[in-house]
């Protein structure tokens, strides 16, 4: 369910009051952890973390309007979702995250970048804040030019 509300105080106050726990309950951990350089707000239907323009005036490479978002916390019809874009096509992030979740004896409902649960006892809290944590603005940046800015093979003109 994408959301037309344009303030996370609004999208909050739209959920029923489980979801709403839940989503504030995590959107806590992530603000908790969450580099200085990030900002919250709405974006694509939900709460989204994002490198704001002001730091990467280039934005998102599918559209430059948008800041370069780095997670998203969102209430879905049948689950919930954290996607971390930290994780998405990093091998060594995706793996720690993994091996980290194993130990915890929870089960990951994970797809490339989305993590997704129903209660927020399915989620193992701190290690969701140690994802976060673990990769600064700058690093992101960084990340995002080498995979997402990489020069690509154009057509020669004959």
């Amino acid at each position: 369910m994408i959301s037309k509300a344009k303030t996370v105080k609004d999208y909050l106050a739209e959920l029923p009051a489980d979801r709403r726990a839940a989503i504030e309950a995590v959107r806590k951990v992530i603000r908790q952890n969450l580099d200085k350089g990030f900002e919250e707000g709405m974006l694509y239907g939900g709460i989204c973390y994002y490198v704001p323009h002001s730091i990467y005036p280039a934005g998102y490479h599918c559209d430059p309007k948008l800041p370069l978002t780095y997670a998203g916390l969102a209430s879905q019809k049948h689950y919930m979702t954290i996607g971390l874009m930290c994780v998405y096509g990093d091998g060594d992030m995706q793996t720690w995250l993994r091996e980290a979740w194993a130990k915890t004896g929870k089960k990951l409902d994970m797809g490339k970048s989305c993590i997704r649960f129903k209660k927020l006892e399915d989620l193992p809290l701190e290690l969701i804040g140690q994802a976060i944590a673990r990769v600064s603005v700058k690093q992101y940046i960084s990340y995002y030019e080498a995979t997402f800015k990489a020069p690509r093979k154009t057509k020669q003109k004959k």
